[in-house]
């Protein structure tokens, strides 16, 4: 009889046994399953974790809080995960084996106290969980300051938003107007037509006609419908251009996925939106190029695009022009804005990124327009360069890659 055949006569042992033997080992242990549900746990573990009740029943929980968000993956696919954790004023070491079968996840988690020498370890780990916590508080707080920008800039051109919107709806609701009066007249002729084909003699009747045709001037009238009906629907589509371009801008990236996207349609979904601010002074001229899809966050570029499109409005005091351009070089893309404003100095382009530094009058901007779009486009690993001459103009060109590194 080989080993195989007595190891298949040994009993099994029983849980309290389990639980003995694990009384017995130097490490914290404590086995649970996918939904955290604790079936062992020794006095080490209950021990290390501050746990009173004998059953640990919370502590698979409380690891899981303490763990970093790859370590049960890690250990999921590849059996094991080892790091360390601050667990009050100790650090542990711990030791995560996974193990699945038909019954589902399985996991055994070891505990070691560190002591002595790894006091040092023990505070960077302190501080680590620390800069943890605090950049996730950073990034929810930049995250609220851009959606802030988003709508701080919609509130300044809310104004001309609602002319850009009202203007169309004006002229449609003429149109109606327009519209219910013709359509009397045309009711009229039809009725005309009707009597005549009820009378007896119907050719009695044209010259009664010719005169209520002449008279309501119904030739005008399937002339100018046609035209009529067509600028009403331009404008519906304008005004729904606007809202849709509204929603787009104002919408927060909290949610927003990396996606391929068209800059084109981009570019131009916020010059819809600012235009009003700048049809009195700018000329505007597009020279796009042949660009491929682009993966990005589009709705952050659009911010971008409206701070660099307002500043160059800004920078023009009476007349002047605008050019937007694309371009591919390689395997990274460019949107250039150019102007023939005022321009910058030397002295004020070493400061121009810098968040809160603005040249507007008080209460005429926030200075963070330029910052967030600096955040914005170094989050998508690409980079604003500037040229600048004062009195001639400037030129802040945003290059991308057009696949984000992996």
């Amino acid at each position: 009889m080989n080993a195989s055949d007595y190891s298949s006569l040994a009993p099994i042992p029983s849980a309290a046994t389990l639980r003995a033997l694990g009384e017995r080992v130097q490490h914290g242990m404590l086995v649970f399953n996918g939904r955290f549900e604790v079936s062992m746990a020794n006095g080490l573990a209950r021990q290390l974790f501050g746990a009173q009740a004998a059953s640990g029943a919370n502590l698979a929980r409380e690891l899981e809080t303490l763990l970093p968000p790859f370590a049960l993956p890690q250990a999921r696919e590849t059996g094991n995960w080892t790091g360390s954790l601050p667990v009050g004023e100790r650090v542990i070491t711990v030791h995560l084996h996974h193990h699945a079968d038909a019954g589902g996840d399985a996991y055994l988690a070891l505990f070691q106290h560190v002591d002595g020498p790894e006091d040092y370890e023990r505070e960077l780990q302190q501080r680590h969980a620390e800069l943890r916590q605090a950049y996730l508080r950073l990034n929810g707080a930049q995250e609220k300051l851009l959606q802030s920008e988003k709508m701080a800039s919609i509130g300044q051109l809310a104004a001309g938003v609602a002319h850009e919107i009202n203007n169309p709806i004006g002229y449609v609701h003429s149109n109606l107007g327009s519209l219910q009066e013709y359509l009397r007249s045309l009711f009229t002729v039809i009725e005309a037509y009707e009597r005549a084909l009820r009378a007896p003699d119907p050719k009695a009747l044209i010259a009664e006609i010719d005169d209520i045709r002449n008279r309501l001037d119904i030739d005008f009238i399937s002339r100018d419908l046609p035209q009529l009906m067509a600028e009403s629907r331009e404008g519906i589509e304008r005004v729904t251009r606007i809202v849709r371009d509204l929603k787009d801008f104002s919408y927060s990236g909290r949610d927003e996925s990396w996606k391929l996207v068209d800059l084109h349609a981009g570019l131009e979904s916020t010059i819809n939106i600012i235009w009003n601010e700048l049809k009195y002074k700018v000329t505007l001229e597009r020279r796009y190029g042949e660009l491929p899809m682009i993966e990005c966050l589009p709705s952050e570029l659009n911010q971008v695009y409206m701070n660099l499109l307002l500043n160059a409005g800004h920078a023009i005091a009476d007349r002047g022009n605008i050019i937007v351009s694309t371009g591919v070089d390689g395997d990274e893309v460019w949107v250039e804005f150019q102007d023939n404003g005022a321009g910058i100095s030397p002295e004020l382009r070493q400061r121009i990124f810098d968040p809160f530094f603005t040249t507007k009058p008080v209460g005429s901007g926030t200075g963070l327009g330029l910052s967030i779009s600096y955040g914005i486009i170094n989050k998508h690993h690409g980079r604003i360069d500037l040229d600048s001459t004062v009195g001639e103009g400037s030129r802040f060109r945003i290059v991308l890659p057009i696949r984000q590194p992996k």
